[in-house]
């Protein structure tokens, strides 16, 4: 059983906030536009959770020994020749070794890896007037809560987002079609730490306009393996 080791850092902090734990099952709680990161050990299993329903989470892995090694949407797309990952196959690093195995997924399947973490940058261009919350900002402030910096925003595995490709190319943003309680559940396989951030985009319709909360599952027990 899991006990206080994985989830403080160096100094006897939480990792995150709004746990909730069940005989079963830790919980944390992502607020709307907001971000937070669980260790997840290797041959745990992980699931992140639309609460309400329609709301894209940007989803960041990286490797316990060396946060310099991040989940890499590019390496992935390479090593399954597949936009996104079907269930039984693996997402890699920028050093092409498996950090996460897609396992299973109750949504209808809309997920993306083509499009950057929303940014400072692009509120600006979307014509925000004011400081905006952003998946980049977020991932900075959780990874600082731990004492941790990376150096560029990677690629991240948004979940739940509808970015469907059309013929000639073109690229079209929708609303999510997640449902309320639909997750999608990923093997942890090496350490690592996971960082998921409920995307605050209000100002495309991916999250219909009001983002909601997310939430993430960590069975208290690795699964049976047949």
């Amino acid at each position: 059983m899991l006990c206080e080791p994985p989830w403080r850092d160096a100094t006897g902090r939480w990792l995150a906030t709004g746990m909730t734990f069940t005989p079963a099952t830790l919980r944390t709680s992502v607020p709307a536009r907001e971000a937070r990161a669980v260790r997840v050990p290797a041959g745990r299993r992980v699931s992140v959770v639309d609460v309400e329903g329609g709301q894209v989470g940007d989803l960041f892995a990286f490797a316990a020994a060396d946060p310099a090694e991040h989940l890499s949407a590019a390496h992935t797309r390479a090593s399954t020749g597949r936009l996104f990952p079907a269930i039984g196959e693996e997402f890699v690093t920028d050093r092409r070794r498996p950090i996460l195995g897609l396992v299973a997924d109750t949504s209808p399947g809309a997920h993306d890896m083509l499009i950057a973490a929303c940014d400072p940058a692009r509120y600006a261009l979307l014509g925000a007037e004011r400081p905006h919350r952003s998946c980049a900002e977020n991932l900075r402030e959780s990874l600082a809560g731990l004492g941790l910096a990376v150096p560029v925003t990677p690629q991240p595995v948004n979940v739940f987002m509808r970015i469907p490709v059309a013929g000639d190319g073109r690229l079209s943003w929708l609303p999510a079609v997640s449902q309320p309680g639909d997750s999608i559940t990923f093997e942890a396989l090496m350490d690592c730490l996971l960082v998921v951030s409920a995307c605050p985009q209000d100002l495309v319709q991916i999250n219909g306009g009001d983002p909601t909360p997310l939430a993430i599952d960590l069975p208290q027990a690795a699964p049976d393996k047949e």
